[in-house]
């Protein structure tokens, strides 16, 4: 068993800040708020100093794992030519203090509500946030609550950053990281040989195999729930969620093998045992063979 830690490239933070401050000043222009700024400073008494126009304030304050549900196992694969496990993702929530900033204060309750409506018209961010988040590297879909209240009173969060006491709206949104680590547990085993003595004194070994493969579609994508049967022998088995099969306790002969799968696409081979690997696809022109492999 080899343990490998590759940590991908993970910008995820950053590109949902450019995701969010895109999405909003989409929105906000299309009510009239032309000329706004989106900030992710923090908003102390100093900073506040510096603005020049109405702005939006989307404080990062805290990250968290989510307790929202996950994946339950690890994810099972290949890796140069062995059979590898990767942890589950983990889902972390991003959680935001959203402010609005103007000269006026009912100017910034506008610009407040507008905000509130906006974010709140979004509950799933998939395909909102631009181009950085549609490489398929969140396995899960990207959710967004607004209202949520943190634990801590408010009065504490605006003295910890230095600030003067604002309404807040408390946003978080929940992405997902994938782990690095990589488990190789050996190479694929599909084809078993036992031997046994016969008893009594009656002589000769009796040898039996288990005989296993892959069942795939024309395109190469594994088939589920594919029917495998052994007329001669009267032995059938089912393929499993990444197409694979075995057939335990072959004796030693050539086989027909009949496959076929849940939308009626057939596929006929022959495998000799031991030794064969039977691997089929569905709706192939010709049948599948499988023999010997040294």
């Amino acid at each position: 068993m080899t343990t490998t830690i590759d940590v991908p490239v993970n910008t995820m933070i950053a590109d949902l800040d450019v995701g969010l401050r895109d999405l909003l000043l989409a929105q906000l222009r299309r009510h009239g708020f032309d000329d706004i700024d989106v900030s992710f400073e923090t908003p102390t008494t100093a900073w506040a100093g510096t603005l020049t126009r109405p702005t939006v304030n989307l404080f990062l304050c805290d990250i968290r794992r989510s307790a929202k549900p996950g994946q339950s196992g690890p994810d099972s694969g290949r890796a140069n030519g062995r059979a590898a496990e990767r942890p589950p993702g983990m889902r972390v929530d991003c959680i935001f203090a959203i402010t609005t900033w103007s000269k006026a204060v009912a100017d910034e309750h506008r610009l407040l509500s507008q905000v509130l409506g906006v974010l709140y018209a979004h509950p799933i961010l998939d395909g909102h946030l631009g181009p950085r988040f549609d490489d398929g590297s969140q396995r899960f879909s990207i959710l967004a609550s607004v209202g949520e209240q943190r634990p801590e009173q408010r009065a504490d969060f605006w003295r910890s950053v230095g600030g003067v006491y604002k309404p807040a709206l408390d946003y978080v949104v929940t992405l997902a990281v994938e782990s690095g680590v990589v488990v190789e547990r050996g190479p694929d085993v599909r084809t078993l040989t036992m031997r046994t003595s016969m008893k009594e004194g009656r002589g000769g070994v009796q040898e039996l195999s288990h005989v296993g493969g892959v069942v795939r579609d024309e395109d190469g994508e594994p088939v589920a729930d594919a029917w495998i049967a052994v007329p001669d022998m009267g032995r059938m088995a089912m393929s499993s969620a990444d197409g694979r099969f075995r057939i335990p306790r072959v004796p030693a002969g050539t086989y027909e093998v009949h496959v076929r799968g849940r939308d009626g696409a057939e596929a006929t081979a022959e495998v000799a045992v031991p030794g064969g690997i039977l691997d089929v696809v569905l709706g192939a022109a010709k049948p599948g063979k499988a023999g010997r492999r040294g």
